[in-house]
């Protein structure tokens, strides 16, 4: 899934991203966690015979952890262990901490995330298969059996610049919206949504939007390629910004039923925010999509020009929404279904995908510290501390999307990496 992000005030935003992702007054993220208890190593041990079935359907056998003392916590036995050296990234430098330096550690109702642990271990990480098996196992763990195994198999690390400068990270957030559309061009719905045309060039600039809107060769390029029609051309500005979305479709027949669209290619050129553009030039003074739409309903000649300041065109395509697959999200970039509120986008050349995030955040949307995914990723996610949470699926008035748009704050990031 790709999605990019559009700048939301005059004030200039953190250096991790200049830009954020909804338009709508973004700030925002989330957060817990689960005590150890003593049991947690006999429970593992019983959990273990009562599902050694399991085990053949994993390629990799887990690995045990050592047990505590009895007498004494296993997390204070892991945290008196010397730590290990510091690991380099492309963009950051990963700074071995103790489990006591995460803010909220043994608050967070680990079974939340559990699924998209699950999930994200369809494509695990290099490495981290035979982590996954034992991943598997725990789905059906106990609470503080889950917390247990997590303290004795990984270590936490603080994410920070690469030369070990303290961050100034950026939470921004990001949805998959739900909009009505029609099979076919109508006397309301006529903007498309475009497959992508057959002569699309890999890795180079094709037709802009403008070129799209206007030129004959571009259309003509584009004919019968349309998966959808819109009644709203900023609503389909808003499906290219988040990079899937579900449609409620109307067919020729009359009949109603929703579809996914998801990023299939784009146009090849950069991507401009038409939130920044109005802010530029004073039409409004928030980049909500609330005040973007009003500017257009109250600068319908002037609609075309702000929509072309974005030459950038997403291409979708559409897939069948089983019962099952409405349940979660659209696939990310790990290529993995999100889960809402524990599936997070970061800049892979500072966290790999399939890797477990302690996400921190204070500020007007959201104030939490919980465990994370990270699987997917965005066109302005860029930097060692940058994430943006995905919050679900929705219309204009689910939380889904006022969460997202809201969601604009401080962040600070942990990897778990395995010992």
């Amino acid at each position: 899934m790709v999605h990019h992000t559009m700048n939301t005030s005059n004030t200039s935003a953190p250096s991790a991203s200049s830009n954020n992702k909804v338009m709508s007054r973004f700030r925002g993220a989330a957060g817990a966690d689960v005590r150890v208890g003593r049991s947690g190593v006999r429970g593992w041990q019983l959990l273990a015979a009562l599902i050694v079935g399991s085990l053949a359907g994993c390629a990799v056998s887990p690995v045990p952890y050592p047990t505590p003392a009895p007498d004494t916590p296993p997390a204070a036995v892991v945290d008196t262990a010397p730590l290990p050296p510091a690991i380099q990234r492309g963009v950051s430098r990963w700074v071995p901490v103790r489990w006591a330096e995460l803010p909220g550690w043994g608050e967070d109702s680990l079974h939340e995330v559990w699924n998209a642990w699950v999930r994200g271990c369809e494509r695990p990480a290099a490495g981290q298969a035979g982590l996954c098996a034992e991943v598997r196992q725990l789905a059906i763990a106990t609470p503080a059996e889950q917390q247990d195994w997590v303290v004795h198999r990984l270590q936490p690390y603080r994410v920070t610049e690469a030369d070990g400068t303290a961050p100034t990270g950026l939470l921004t957030g990001y949805y998959e919206p739900i909009m009505p559309a029609s099979r076919v061009p109508t006397a309301t719905h006529r903007t498309p949504l475009y497959a992508p045309p057959a002569a699309l060039p890999p890795g180079q600039p094709w037709y802009s939007r403008q070129d799209i809107d206007a030129l004959p060769a571009a259309r003509a390029a584009l004919q019968g390629r349309a998966i959808a029609w819109l009644a709203d051309p900023i609503d389909a500005m808003i499906l290219q910004i988040q990079g899937s979305g579900r449609l409620n479709l109307t067919e020729p027949d009359g009949s109603v039923r929703q579809v996914r669209v998801a990023f299939a290619a784009h146009n090849g050129h950069p991507y401009r925010s038409v939130g920044r553009w109005l802010l530029d030039q004073r039409a409004i003074r928030e980049a909500s999509w609330d005040a973007i739409k009003a500017w257009a309903a109250q600068n319908p000649q002037r609609l075309n020009e702000m929509l072309w300041s974005n030459p950038r065109t997403v291409f979708f395509r559409e897939e069948k929404l089983s019962e099952f697959d409405a349940r979660f999200g659209p696939r990310g970039a790990q290529n993995v279904p999100l889960t809402p509120g524990r599936s997070i986008a970061v800049d892979p050349r500072s966290i790999p995908y399939g890797t477990p995030v302690w996400l921190a955040t204070q500020g007007p949307t959201l104030n939490v510290q919980k465990l994370v995914m990270a699987q997917d990723t965005g066109g302005a996610i860029i930097g060692a501390v940058r994430a943006d949470l995905f919050t679900g699926w929705g219309s204009w008035t689910d939380p889904a999307y006022t969460v997202a748009a809201g969601l604009k704050q401080p962040l600070q990031l942990w990897v778990l990496w395995p010992r």
